[in-house]
């Protein structure tokens, strides 16, 4: 959430932040909104002193006729406040509702871009395999895994529908191998791991920006006002929610893993082939809670980080930074890490590195003070996969595939397949 006094103070370069966005946002009615409550406050005000000031006078006087014309004088103000609080409500709980639909202010180093097409690629590690380096052609995902008995698309749209599928035998246990190793490689990077539940409340999925906006895209279960988390950014962030922290306390590290669930509406109709995109994955996520002052360097810690499971796995990469018009809702900065996948032939993004800057903490309240009896202030917040599933799957399978169908296990992750080096057909 944006401040309030900074958008009414800086009303045009917001405006010009939001057409930089290519986002529609009610700046001119929030506007509206803000002087209308502004005046019914002063005027709530001038009643309740005129109300004081009457009290204190209806107590000296000694004539009952004109004490009494008094009291009614000052029921008719009392009624009148009344009134005007609940005109404020409703002013304030419109103008609440219209701030959480604002995106954040892209940070001036953000190329200006309409979409993302004009994103940039800031660099490239590793040299994207083709036919020719494998000596064949390499398969997509969707074949290797089906060959080897490691995906059962048939199965998991018979349970649950399309967008769903099952990862079997040594198919689950890459995945699981997978996630096992990329958190003990960020808890190596000084990471704290967390559990986090699953299923949140509305106001947490509000105080990381999902909500009211992206509603249509969460599950939900009405019965106990629970929505499925799509990332653990949600529960991981909102751990400190309404809290003020100690400064040196920060940095603040976090990684969890859980899975993951999207309906993914906006995305109807692609990548429909495969595991690429479904309502259910996992990942892992990295989150972070800093000062203002260190958000940026702690920005570019968080994308080394992700790296290093790209650099471990000796899996070719790169590194996408995000114009203006392919930005989140909440992001202020956002750079991407793609794996290469030469069955699908394309870049998969598996992490998009963030900082938010106080744009969450604002919406979940979360502060802290550099030192005893400072004021609190509002932290810094970011967040980036580390990496998510099941693109890693993708891309370990096609990268690691061998001539004769099978594929190779990375060495990194044969300790966390009970030493397996080979995965072959069942």
């Amino acid at each position: 959430m944006l401040d309030l006094t900074y958008l009414r103070e800086h009303a045009d370069e917001v405006k010009e932040a939001m057409a930089k966005l290519y986002a529609e946002a009610p700046i001119d009615e929030i506007l509206d909104l803000d002087k209308q409550r502004r005046a019914l406050l002063q005027e709530v005000e001038q009643l309740k002193q005129q109300r004081n000031i009457v009290s204190k006078e209806i107590g000296r006087m000694k004539e009952a006729a004109e004490r009494e014309a008094k009291k009614a004088e000052m029921r008719a103000v009392g009624d009148r406040i009344t009134a005007l609080d609940a005109e404020v409500n409703a002013v304030e709980t419109r103008l609440n509702d219209l701030m959480l639909r604002v995106p954040n202010l892209p940070d001036p180093s953000v190329p200006v871009g309409k979409d993302d097409s004009e994103n940039i690629v800031t660099r490239v590690i590793g040299e994207p395999k083709t036919a020719k380096d494998f000596g064949f052609e390499p398969k997509p995902h969707w074949d290797l895994g089906t060959e080897l008995g490691l995906i059962d698309f048939e199965r998991g749209v018979k349970v649950s529908g399309t967008r769903f599928y099952m990862l079997i035998g040594a198919g689950a246990k890459l995945q699981r191998a997978l996630i096992s190793f990329m958190l003990d490689v960020h808890i190596g990077q000084g990471y704290v791991e967390v559990y986090p539940p699953y299923l949140v409340k509305r106001e947490v999925l509000i105080g990381t920006g999902q909500l009211p906006k992206f509603a249509e895209n969460q599950y939900y279960d009405q019965i106990d006002d629970l929505w499925m988390i799509p990332t653990a950014e949600v529960p991981v962030t909102n751990m400190y929610a309404g809290e003020i922290l100690e400064g040196d306390r920060l940095p603040i590290n976090h990684v969890a893993y859980t899975a993951c669930f999207r309906r993914e509406q906006m995305s109807a109709g692609r990548d429909t082939r495969g595991i690429k995109r479904g309502h259910q994955f996992d990942k892992v996520e990295m989150v972070k809670f800093c000062t203002p002052e260190t958000s940026m360097d702690e920005l570019t810690k968080l994308i080394d980080n992700a790296e290093e499971i790209a650099r471990l796995l000796k899996i070719p990469y790169r590194i996408i930074q995000m114009c203006t018009g392919d930005l989140s809702f909440t992001a202020a900065v956002k750079y991407d890490v793609e794996l290469w996948a030469p069955g699908c032939n394309e870049w998969l993004e598996v992490s998009s590195c963030s900082n938010f800057k106080d744009f969450q903490a604002r919406r979940a309240n979360i502060k802290f003070r550099r030192e005893k009896g400072a004021k609190a202030e509002y932290v810094h917040t970011l967040n980036g996969s580390g990496l998510a599933l099941p693109r890693v799957v993708i891309a370990v399978m096609e990268n690691y595939q061998q001539a004769d169908g099978s594929i190779l296990v990375p060495e990194v992750l044969r300790p966390y397949m009970g030493g397996l080096e080979v995965i072959r057909g069942v």
